[in-house]
């Protein structure tokens, strides 16, 4: 086999093996988009999730209690439908007065700290900025649920980054866990950047 003969079979099988690649890519993405939980962690398939209590593995099949307990998606039906996660838009839901969620364990005669103010983290890319709201979070969180273990209260403080959350640090900590997944990127990135002309800092 000659030079030339050996570079063109060369050419082609790494041709072949780019185009297989991108091949396996494109149906990967076509997948995650029709299944927006594909990339969250810890996720269940649809047909396991939000199983009854005796079926979900946590609770103990075997206890008579387990069984009078209400399943989840009857607990469910009434509420607002999300596209991903466990299907509950929450926020919108307690919005609405369909849920009124505890901020303590215990009872207490003190209501929630809400605080109402939003951070906008400016991103590298097109991607649009971060609009990180703390009512939402603050309607269902003690301040001290993230501050200082997750984030530190202080600007400049948290190095944050798409792969430290897709590890499950950071945002990661709930959200593709116990929150809507990382896979509905435009709930965060919800800001678009400002153009030149309105940007103040010119």
């Amino acid at each position: 086999m000659t030079v030339i003969n050996m570079r063109s079979l060369a050419v082609l099988m790494i041709a072949g093996g780019l185009a297989l690649l991108a091949m396996l890519l494109l149906a990967s993405l076509a997948e995650a988009q029709s299944d927006p939980n594909r990339f969250n962690r810890l996720m269940k398939p649809a047909a396991e999730r939000n199983a009854p209590p005796p079926e979900d593995g946590i609770h103990d099949p075997d206890s008579p209690g387990t069984h009078l307990l209400q399943t989840p998606r009857e607990a469910f039906e009434a509420l607002p439908d999300s596209k991903s996660g466990n299907y509950v838009q929450w926020n919108e839901a307690m919005d609405k007065g369909l849920i009124e969620p505890r901020n303590s364990l215990t009872p207490v005669s003190t209501p929630p700290i809400v605080l109402d103010l939003n951070i906008v983290r400016e991103v590298k890319g097109s991607m649009p900025d971060v609009v990180y709201p703390h009512k939402q979070h603050t309607q269902w969180l003690d301040c001290s649920n993230c501050h200082p273990a997750i984030f530190i209260p202080q600007k400049g403080a948290n190095q944050i980054s798409m792969a430290s959350i897709l590890l499950g640090e950071k945002c990661g900590v709930c959200h593709g866990t116990v929150a809507f997944p990382v896979s509905e990127c435009r709930r965060c990135h919800s800001q678009p950047k400002a153009t030149a002309a309105e940007d103040p800092s010119d």
